[in-house]
């Protein structure tokens, strides 16, 4: 009827124990207590995890004790073998009830999300890895894309969780969300690479690189990309929000999966060695935008 409220169906509240409450867990499990889900948090330093209280979610002092009466865990740490020690050394995995769904957000390499999804389900427990991109804006937002892999099955019923966060799609089997972040973070390292040196080509060269970077937006060169890191650059913000180890990693994750599928990645090769030097030069925990750094330095530009 005119004038009516659109009908919306009213949250279920889930139990979700959240592990890893960094500059990214803390948004996402910040926006699950808002959902009005039953939150349940684990972090290495518990003062990170008790920023969530407020918001009202519990704080476990042990990822074990986090899990125990959770339907859905979320894991959102540092790399993979950090989430295979606390999900098989740390007593996650003997302690998950039989059905719940573990689903790894981090960023992992793709064989070590198969291995995972199988020792779990041995265990009575199902996995998707379902990694996510747009930053702690993203996550702030509630705007993040996540891209799952697993069964269709296991990935319909995270809807509810996925729904709080951004908007997710179900790209194949165990491994293939960590495949597809890895893609992701090629084209995101590559771009940040031809941007920068693009916009301090045009500054050696006597052109304003504001006015480049404006000229050159909404043509085919357009990228967010351009547009957010282009901005740093030009402003010269360099402030971490996602760092030069990181994307480092990311890049040596997509190769060593190049190397497993017997797959040439050269340009994927040399952005890895730009982003290593850049770190070897003092960068490491600079902004992944400060590639621009790097290169600033190699033409003799500050």
């Amino acid at each position: 009827m005119p004038g009516s409220t659109p009908h919306t169906d009213p949250v279920i509240p889930l139990s979700i124990a959240v592990l890893g409450i960094g500059l990214m867990g803390f948004p996402m499990a910040r926006r699950l207590c808002e959902a009005g889900h039953q939150v349940t948090a684990w972090n290495r330093s518990r003062a990170k995890a008790e920023r969530l209280q407020p918001f009202g979610a519990r704080v476990a002092d042990t990822p074990a004790q986090a899990v125990a009466q959770a339907d859905f865990v979320i894991t959102l740490l540092e790399n993979g073998d950090v989430v295979e020690d606390v999900l098989f050394r740390q007593g996650v995995a003997t302690a998950l009830r039989l059905g719940t769904l573990v689903v790894d957000m981090s960023s992992i390499l793709p064989r070590q999300a198969r291995d995972h999804a199988a020792r779990l389900a041995a265990l009575g427990a199902m996995h998707l890895d379902a990694p996510v991109s747009g930053g702690t804006v993203g996550a702030e937002a509630g705007s993040l894309a996540i891209m799952a892999g697993g069964e269709v099955a296991d990935f319909e019923r995270a809807a509810p969780v996925f729904g709080a966060l951004g908007r997710a799609t179900h790209v194949g089997p165990h491994g293939a969300g960590q495949l597809a972040k890895l893609a992701n973070q090629m084209i995101v390292g590559i771009t940040i690479g031809a941007v920068a040196e693009a916009l301090l080509l045009c500054e050696k060269g006597g052109a304003d690189m504001a006015k480049v970077r404006q000229a050159i937006s909404g043509g085919f060169a357009d990228s967010r990309i351009l547009q957010v890191h282009g901005q740093r650059m030009v402003e010269r913000d360099f402030a971490k929000r996602a760092a030069i180890t990181v994307q480092l990693k990311d890049m040596r994750n997509a190769l060593s999966t190049a190397s497993e599928l017997g797959f040439e990645a050269p340009i994927t090769g040399l952005f890895e060695q730009l982003f290593a030097q850049a770190a070897d030069h003092g960068l490491a925990d600079q902004d992944h935008s400060a590639l621009f750094v790097e290169l600033a330095q190699r033409n003799g530009m500050t």
